[in-house]
């Protein structure tokens, strides 16, 4: 029996030596090894070899790269807010690398991971995922990562947009009129949606008109006039009407 476990031992540590992959460096074996240690999902023995890597070969090629697989491995194990805070540190240590394209997907996808089901909840990594897919498409125009950003950022927006309209709604219907005409302001410049637009207004214009916040009116005028087609005055409201006229 002894000398079947030490045959058996034998054979398993032969067999590991001849498997290990071919590489001009010790470090780049390692990184090979990690590689393929990820695609069978055995993260941490695939972050001890990048461990490695960067510990015993820093100034190594595959040091950089280590890191970024440190990062993918991160994201893989839905570590979302690990992996955004790993991918923006290698972002900053390396903002020339050949991959920033996919460093930055990855950032604003780690925060789209992030956003909660619901608006009513903390929606700052909505926020974040909307400004790095937004310097995806700005910076990497061409980028093949650019597939569903546009989708994504309007999903990021509705939610957004949704929560600031719930919140005016509701100050506007506590009469808490600073607060409402604050909320309705802000929407008016965040939000290119006419139909947004158009309730904001008019509900600036009717704060405006209980001599809260008379500048309201004026506001309404000189910038959002527009959205209003002269047929449409006669459906409004008679406050708002007069104060457009």
């Amino acid at each position: 029996m002894h000398k079947l476990i030490s045959i058996i031992f034998i054979l398993l540590m032969t067999s590991c030596a001849v498997n290990r992959p071919q590489g001009s460096t010790e470090a780049e074996v390692l990184y090979k090894e990690a590689e393929r240690l990820v695609k069978s999902e055995r993260y941490i023995m695939a972050l001890e070899k990048l461990n490695k890597i960067k510990s015993q070969y820093p100034y190594s090629y595959y040091a950089t790269s280590a890191e970024l697989m440190q990062a993918d491995i991160l994201y893989k194990q839905e570590n979302y807010e690990e992996a955004a805070a790993a991918y923006l540190l290698f972002k900053d240590f390396h903002p020339k690398h050949p991959k920033m394209d996919y460093v930055t997907f990855k950032i604003a996808e780690a925060y789209y991971k992030q956003k909660p089901s619901t608006f009513d909840r903390d929606l700052t990594p909505a926020k974040q995922a909307i400004k790095y897919f937004n310097e995806l498409r700005s910076l990497y125009p061409q980028s093949e990562y650019l597939k569903d950003a546009r989708e994504k950022i309007d999903e990021c927006y509705k939610m957004i947009k949704d929560k600031e309209l719930y919140i005016a709604n509701f100050y506007y219907k506590t009469k808490d009129w600073q607060s409402a005409s604050f909320r309705y302001e802000q929407l008016l410049a965040q939000f290119n949606d006419d139909e947004v637009k158009r309730l904001a207004s008019d509900r600036l214009v009717t704060i405006g008109l209980k001599g809260i916040r008379p500048d309201l009116c004026e506001l309404v005028f000189k910038n959002y006039r527009y959205l209003y087609k002269d047929k449409d005055l006669s459906n409004l409201k008679k406050d708002v009407k007069k104060c457009l006229e």
